[in-house]
């Protein structure tokens, strides 16, 4: 699920959709109108899920999708090599989820080990854990 917004309202740090995928803005210029032209942006972004460098030019009036980020809690059943399992804490859910890569590894200081508790995001019909908040 997304949401409409101005492409001249959208800041650094926020989320937006570009090709599909949810990604972080890493950056942010604003160009402004010339002789024949509007004012336009220029954004470079992230994408949450493949970690690709995504850049979008538009005029600042255009329309962009933001991604509805739906925050939860999840606990660890199981970890395999290349996902892992997770049971929501308020659904009670089970689900698998891609195994963070060894770069994100390294953001979330801490253990992928059954019983410890994670937050992940559930954007697009897609889930990603984005911090661990204990062990088990």
């Amino acid at each position: 699920m997304s949401r409409p917004a101005d492409l001249g309202s959208v800041k650094e740090g926020s989320y937006i959709i570009l090709d599909g995928e949810p990604c972080k803005v890493v950056s942010r210029e604003h160009f402004k109108p010339g002789k024949h032209g509007s004012a336009k942006v220029r954004l470079v972004a992230i994408s949450l899920f493949t970690g690709s460098k995504k850049s979008y030019v538009s005029p600042a009036e255009s329309r962009v999708d933001i991604p509805m980020i739906d925050k939860r809690s999840g606990q660890i059943t199981s970890v395999t090599n290349d996902s892992v399992q997770l049971m929501d804490l308020e659904t009670f859910e089970v689900f698998e989820t891609p195994k963070p890569t060894p770069e994100e590894m390294a953001e979330l200081t801490g253990n992928l080990a059954p019983g410890a508790e994670v937050e992940y995001w559930s954007m697009l019909g897609r889930k990603r854990i984005m911090r661990i908040k204990g062990g088990g």
